[in-house]
């Protein structure tokens, strides 16, 4: 008797939803603490969700936009976030970037819970005075239900707002809190005439610039990638051209001797084995508002995942959540993977890279720099002080007195230029860089000793994770939140 055929069953469809996702990447980590589980189960959950609609006047008519505030962990105040304006955001999205806030912040040892805001509208398709409008309108439903203020909620630019946008919102709450002396500390990432603070439209990119090069610079991890020390010379592709993937390119280009071989945008990618200038291509994008037609020996491709797929010692995927998945991990060939942006790739996605043996470098490490210097910003907004203002004159007359101590001593006259730049003292975006880089070094080193610790933890985002969820719960016992 013939045995019947047997159906092909295909595989369940793999979960895109970031929200899952992180609670997945939070319970891989916690299976290895032991901590109470009510009190993983707080840190686990988001606290408050804010959802609201909002009218707004667009060309004469009445238009309804939706809003979102998400409030995470409320276990360090004030809770922090960005405010993302995009067609695609949902709360799910939202609650999702507020939890790995929490993480980020307490991977990195900024003082701060974690939060997420978000306005669905295209950013690009309205005009600045409509932007304003929403803007102004989203920070006064913020205020009326106190999820903005210096010591309470302080939001910061993400995709699709900046500078101007954070303008806009301090003026906002200024003007209804027009007595609170700090007001200027209610929003980061601020123009530094109105409070901002040097350094910051880079400090995403930067962070990570400097978490590839803290990666590249340890021996046993370079070694068991068959990689040498440095990131000089080392083949890079961006997916995102944006303000996190430009700067992160041209820092690993112009100050790290990194090869840019491929670029990707949302309608197309670019590749030459030969290396991209990306400041050229950066203002090549600005005059045209594409990548394509840029020339300069580069190929062209119409997918815009194309990127992810191309030959490279190191991928950076800086655009949007879910960019490597099942159906084109497996065409990954990068040796490290260093996720700019936040959620760039599926839990089974990544489980593939690791077996693979891939290194990749999480989210809530790599990108932690815009809210390093976002917790610099807000210091310098509550202390009402400039860094480098008190001791810049004093080191400067210091170093002077060390040169010509050393003149004395060798004999040797010190030419003028050299003094002038060992003896320059540091100005505010220079002590910016040196804390953000000290961060980032701080927070590999906790990575890599989880790992050590572990016998059965060999990722950097579980390590991570675990990093995070000691310090979370550490804090919610001493407050003696639970009674």
């Amino acid at each position: 008797m013939a045995m019947p055929e047997a159906k092909s069953v295909s595989p369940p469809p793999e979960d895109l939803n970031l929200n899952n996702i992180v609670a997945k990447q939070f319970d891989k980590a916690a299976a290895h603490l032991k901590i109470d589980e009510g009190i993983l189960a707080q840190i686990r959950k988001c606290n408050n969700l804010y959802s609201f609609h909002f009218p707004v006047r667009v060309d004469g008519k009445v238009k309804l936009f939706q809003g979102w505030r998400a409030e995470h962990s409320h276990h360090r105040k004030p809770l922090k976030g960005g405010i993302r304006f995009a067609t695609h955001v949902d709360e799910q999205e939202v609650m999702a970037l507020a939890a790995l806030m929490t993480f980020k912040c307490a991977l990195v040892n900024v003082p701060f819970g974690g939060s997420k805001g978000a306005v669905r509208v295209d950013p690009y398709r309205e005009s600045p005075e409509v932007l304003e409008k929403i803007t102004r309108r989203y920070t006064f439903e913020l205020a009326h239900k106190n999820f903005i203020g210096p010591g309470v909620n302080v939001p910061a630019p993400d995709m699709g707002t900046g500078e101007r946008e954070m303008a806009w919102m301090v003026d906002t709450y200024s003007t209804i809190h027009h007595e609170d002396l700090n007001a200027f500390a209610c929003v980061t990432g601020k123009p530094v005439s109105q409070g901002g603070i040097h350094g910051r439209t880079e400090a995403t990119g930067r962070g990570v610039f400097y978490g590839i090069v803290e990666a590249c610079s340890r021996e046993d991890d370079m070694s068991r990638l068959g990689m040498s020390l440095g990131v000089a010379g080392k083949s890079v592709v961006v997916q995102g051209l944006g303000n996190v993937g430009y700067h992160a390119a041209r820092l690993l280009q112009v100050e790290g001797g990194a090869k840019i071989v491929g670029v990707g945008e949302y309608n197309g990618c670019l590749y030459n084995p030969d290396g991209i200038d990306v400041d050229a291509l950066h203002a090549h994008r600005k005059k045209t508002g594409y990548i394509q037609g840029f020339g300069h020996g580069c190929q062209e491709f119409d997918e815009s995942k194309a990127c992810l797929e191309m030959s490279c010692d190191v991928l950076i995927p800086a655009a949007l959540e879910n960019q490597i998945t099942l159906e084109n991990a497996h065409k990954v060939q990068a040796k490290i993977v260093a996720e700019a942006a936040n959620g760039p790739m599926t839990t089974a996605a990544e489980e593939l890279l690791l077996e693979k043996g891939v290194f990749i470098l999480p989210d809530i490490f790599l990108n932690a720099g815009g809210v390093t210097v976002s917790y610099f910003e807000w210091t310098k907004n509550i202390s009402h002080m400039r860094f480098g203002r008190m001791a810049k004159r004093f080191e400067v007359g210091r170093d002077h007195r060390m040169l010509d101590l050393i003149e004395s001593v060798s004999g040797e006259p010190i030419a003028a230029e050299q003094r002038e730049t060992l003896a320059s003292g540091p100005d505010e975006v220079d002590l910016v860089r040196s804390g953000l880089w000290n961060t980032m070094s701080d927070a590999y080193d906790e990575m890599k000793r989880v790992c050590d610790e572990y016998a059965d933890v060999d990722d950097l985002r579980t390590a991570a994770y675990i990093v995070a969820i000691k310090k979370v719960a550490t804090s919610y016992e001493q407050l003696g939140i639970f009674p």
